[in-house]
């Protein structure tokens, strides 16, 4: 089983940040390797907390791979937590947390824990899967529809 973490700061809001990792329907257009997403099953469970069911398109040269899972996005405590429900890993959870650090800053923390069915398919893509899982959300944010660099 791989894990990897890490914490960055950067110069906009937890609010911000958390929208802009909330919005999977997105992702196709800043995140590495993903290269379709689908969300379903969309319900509120509590003040400011929704789950949905997420299904993932992940590519890299000629592997394709699609997974699902349930996130969790919870605003009030500007968390998301991700549980896997199926494709091709034995195991996945990942979760974020926005901490503010001010108007127009914050740290993001971000956590992955996996691990692969096939053996091969780990050894392709399981050094690439930390990379770029918090790569873009930390450098990236949308501004008026469109998603811009933070620097």
């Amino acid at each position: 089983m791989s894990r990897f973490s890490t914490k960055r700061r950067v110069r906009h809001s937890a609010s911000d940040m958390f929208d802009l990792v909330a919005d999977i329907e997105r992702y196709p257009e800043f995140v590495p390797l993903c290269r379709s997403t689908r969300v379903g099953q969309r319900r509120t469970v509590g003040e400011g907390i929704e789950t949905l069911r997420s299904e993932m398109t992940v590519a890299y040269k000629i592997i394709s791979e699609t997974f699902v899972t349930r996130v969790t996005l919870d605003k009030p405590r500007l968390q998301i937590h991700v549980q896997y429900l199926e494709g091709p890993f034995r195991q996945l959870e990942n979760r974020w947390t926005f901490v503010p650090l001010g108007e127009h800053a914050c740290e993001v923390e971000f956590f992955i824990s996996y691990e692969f069915r096939s053996r091969t398919l780990g050894f392709l893509m399981g050094s690439m899967l930390p990379k770029h899982s918090n790569a873009a959300p930390t450098q990236c944010l949308r501004e008026n529809g469109r998603i811009v660099s933070s620097e």
